[in-house]
């Protein structure tokens, strides 16, 4: 690097801070198309659904490379265990969950006190999506374009006490409160029931630099804006131990995540359901050791932030929201 800066000054170029992208969005998603075709057997036909959406605003991707500014590489993630990228990817596998599942990195979602996995209805994404190990994960998605992603590959956008069973360690049945008339109501019925458990995170009791959320926003983030506001997070898997009992990895922190909220028994995915519900947005994000922006546990249901149906066209998306996709067994 000593000799290469001079050249670099010389020449007019900007050396990169460790962790930056170095290439177009257009070209970090074609990397990222192809580890979803090698690591996750994706075929062509999917994939071409996946890249038309992707290619409807040119914003879809891992953040907008000319600001982002990861804070780890997924060559050093490997090494933080013991391994190359492609050893911890593979070893990420699970056989067991992939005869439940019928793909790799998705597990089963179940009621430990009651079922066995072979009893789960429902696998989760194991990682945010693309749901591979040590890949940045997908930001500035819209909802609707959320769940036309997880359509496109047979999937489905997860309710949200999907999620939060995912995220509690224990999928129990569907708690809507649709008597209650309005996401609100239903929110503020919804938390006081599990008022006993506000400190139950994905790993337990809140610890911080277990998960990965110790990065940092771009100087000067105005708020959000593409141009402005890099997606300054960790490649998925790099903190090993930020899962919930249930495999479920990076809940508690990287990106948050969009889900669906359903206002009536029609509207719930878990049931079939393509007009869907309302946005909600779950999950810490990447700066949550230093930022705690709002209220958050396992069961916790947020505000109607951003608020919209969640197939409108103008559902929200920003740097730091994801999502991840759930699929339906039987």
């Amino acid at each position: 690097m000593k000799r290469l800066k001079p050249l670099a000054l010389a020449l007019g170029l900007a050396l990169a801070p460790l962790g930056a992208a170095a290439q177009t969005m257009a070209q970090n998603n074609a990397v990222m198309f192809q580890q979803m075709q090698q690591y996750r057997g994706l075929s062509g036909a999917t994939m071409d659904r996946i890249r038309a959406i992707f290619g409807e605003n040119g914003m879809i991707g891992q953040g907008n490379p000319a600001v982002t500014r990861h804070p780890m590489t997924p060559e050093q993630a490997a090494e933080r265990q013991g391994g190359s990228v492609d050893s911890v990817r593979r070893a990420y596998r699970n056989a067991r969950f992939e005869r439940i599942c019928g793909h790799p990195y998705e597990v089963p979602l179940y009621d430990p006190q009651t079922q066995r996995p072979e009893d789960a209805t429902v696998c989760a994404f194991m990682f945010e999506y693309p749901n591979v190990p040590l890949t940045y994960p997908v930001t500035w998605v819209r909802a609707d374009q959320a769940a036309r992603l997880c359509w496109a590959e047979g999937a489905r956008i997860g309710d949200a006490h999907e999620w939060e069973g995912a995220a509690a360690g224990q999928l129990l049945p569907p708690d809507y409160n649709f008597a209650a008339g309005s996401q609100q109501a239903m929110r503020s019925w919804h938390n006081n029931h599990y008022a006993s458990q506000r400190n139950l995170y994905s790993i337990g009791a809140w610890r911080d630099g277990v998960c990965a959320t110790g990065s940092s926003k771009t100087p000067g983030c105005n708020g959000g804006s593409f141009s402005g506001c890099g997606s300054n997070t960790y490649p998925s898997g790099s903190f090993p131990q930020c899962h919930s009992p249930l495999g479920v990895y990076d809940i508690d922190g990287n990106a948050a995540e969009h889900m669906n909220l359903p206002l009536a028994p029609d509207q719930m995915a878990s049931r079939g359901s393509t007009t869907l519900g309302v946005t909600e947005m779950k999950g810490s994000w990447f700066i949550w050791d230093t930022v705690h922006a709002h209220e958050f546990w396992a069961r916790w249901r947020a505000p109607f932030w951003h608020g919209t149906r969640v197939l409108s066209t103008a559902s929200h998306a920003n740097y730091h929201l994801g999502f991840r996709c759930f699929r339906d067994l039987r």
